[in-house]
Order: structure tokens, then sequence, then C-alpha cells
């Protein structure tokens, strides 16, 4: 298979067609849950890491809700309306309600995770975004770009 297939002339990547490269793809990996966990987003158009973060210990749910919560924040300030593609339903839906609904327990090992959940629900509740947040398919179209590949 050729990379980028010869259809694509919007990216660098095997997308899918109907995934847009005009996008960011976010995703989070953690090693045991919780865990170390690290989370990045990748631009579908170059497939150049645009961010990362960690690793800190906590769960890969958080890490999702953290990745798209940072994608927003940096297009904002870079006056970016691209899409974020994430691989997580809960993520999208936590972003989508302004709330990371973790149980995860707030202790030493935790507390600095916990801040930065704070300040992501701070900025959720105080800004204004028009990202469209999609669902990556895994299923239909493999692991998603951000992927860490570690599984």
């Amino acid at each position: 298979m050729q990379n980028p297939p010869d259809y694509r002339n919007d990216t660098v990547l095997p997308l899918p067609p109907e995934v847009s490269a005009d996008a960011w793809a976010v995703d989070a990996a953690c090693s045991g849950n919780p865990g170390p966990m690290e989370y990045r987003g990748i631009d579908l158009a170059t497939g150049q890491e645009v961010f990362r973060f960690g690793p800190l210990y906590g769960t890969n749910n958080i890490g999702e809700f953290l990745a798209i919560v940072h994608a927003l924040a940096l297009m904002q300030q870079q006056g970016l309306a691209k899409t974020i593609y994430s691989d997580s339903n809960n993520a999208i839906i936590w972003v989508n309600k302004r709330r990371c609904k973790t149980t995860l327990v707030r202790n030493a090992d935790t507390e600095q995770l916990h801040q930065l959940i704070a300040r992501a629900e701070k900025w959720l509740a105080t800004h204004r975004y028009s990202n469209r947040i999609m669902k990556w398919e895994t299923r239909k179209w493999g692991e998603v770009p951000a992927d860490f590949g570690r599984k």
C-alpha cells in the first residue's frame, strides 16, 4: 500500500477517505490503571506531533480527556478551528459535559493530576470553541494516528 494513498494529496498519512486531514488526532497511554500516563496530539496533514504531556500518575481515560482539552486550548491560542479525533467515547462525553467524571482517588500520587483536571474543567467552563470533536472509528480505520503503539 502506498503511503499516503495516491488519492490523498492533503496528508502524509494513510488516512481513510472519510477522515479530514485538516485535523488533529489525540491519544493517551497508561501503563497500568492507574499508572504512568501520557498523552499527545498529532497533526493529520503532516504526521507531526504537535504536543505531548507526561508521564504522570493517572488513568487512560483522564489522559484522553486532558488530550482533547489540551488540543482545544492550543488550537484556540493558535487561531485554528481544526477537527479533533479521539478514540475515547468517555473523554468525548466528559468534554461535552465539561466535567471529568473520574473516580481516581485524590492522594499524594494523584494530586498534581487532579489539579490539571481542575484546570481543564475551568478552561472548558470559561471558553467557547467551534472545533468538532469526532470519534475515531478504530474498528473501521485501525489505530488512531496518535496511538503510542504499545498494545
